[in-house]
């Protein structure tokens, strides 16, 4: 049952990923990857606030594990940055990786305190 959990958290994280990865990086014209941006920083807020909310098992397997899982991008994140650096845009390179972090912890560092408040 978990697994299945797991698989329709992921059946649907996955294609918003791309979604709102194209939508937001149509939308900016520098090279900052702004998309992978947004749904990595969107997937850490809504992890914060699963398990600041001490969800059961199966909805961290449904929407931690799965959505989450496959909403974020660690690969994209890490291409894209070696993309930049390789491309000679260093500064972007640094920006991207500074804020990737920063950002990804503000959020689950927000979402828990909001979970946790529910």
């Amino acid at each position: 049952m978990t697994a299945l959990l797991v698989a329709l958290g992921a059946a649907v994280g996955a294609p918003l990923r791309y979604a709102v990865d194209r939508l937001v990086q149509s939308r900016h014209r520098s090279g900052f990857p702004w998309g992978t941006f947004a749904v990595n920083t969107a997937a850490s807020l809504v992890l914060g606030v699963v398990l600041g909310a001490a969800a059961p098992p199966p909805v961290g397997a449904l929407l931690g594990v799965g959505f989450c899982g496959a909403l974020s991008t660690y690969s994209t994140f890490g291409f894209e940055t070696a993309q930049l650096a390789a491309s000679g845009q260093r500064l972007l390179a640094v920006a991207n990786t500074v804020a990737s972090v920063l950002a990804c912890l503000g959020a689950a560092a927000l979402g828990f305190a909001l979970g946790s408040a529910w």
